[in-house]
C-alpha cells in the first residue's frame, strides 16, 4: 500500500511538472500554466471515471451475449 501510495504522488508530480511546462510553453505565464496543470489532471479524473463505467457497460454487455449463445464478442480483437 505504501509503495502504491508513493508512486501515485510520483507519478501526479511528473504529471504536474509535465503540464506545467507544456502549459508554458504555450504562454508563458506562471499562473495561466499552474492552473491549467492543477485543472487538467482533475478533468482528466472525471473523464476517466465515465471511460471505466462504458468499458464495464461493453464488458457486461458481451458477457452477457456470450451466455445466450450470441455473436457480438467477435466485434472486437481482444478481450480482457
Amino acid at each position: 500500500m505504501k509503495r502504491d501510495l508513493a508512486k501515485t504522488l510520483s507519478f501526479l508530480s511528473l504529471h504536474f511538472v509535465v503540464g506545467f511546462s507544456v502549459a508554458y510553453a504555450f504562454t508563458g505565464q506562471a499562473g495561466v500554466s499552474s492552473a491549467i496543470a492543477l485543472v487538467e489532471p482533475m478533468a482528466n479524473a472525471v473523464v476517466f471515471f465515465f471511460h471505466e463505467r462504458a468499458w464495464r457497460r461493453a464488458d457486461a454487455g458481451l458477457a452477457r451475449d456470450h451466455a445466450h449463445g450470441g455473436d457480438s464478442g467477435r466485434r472486437f480483437a481482444f478481450h480482457c
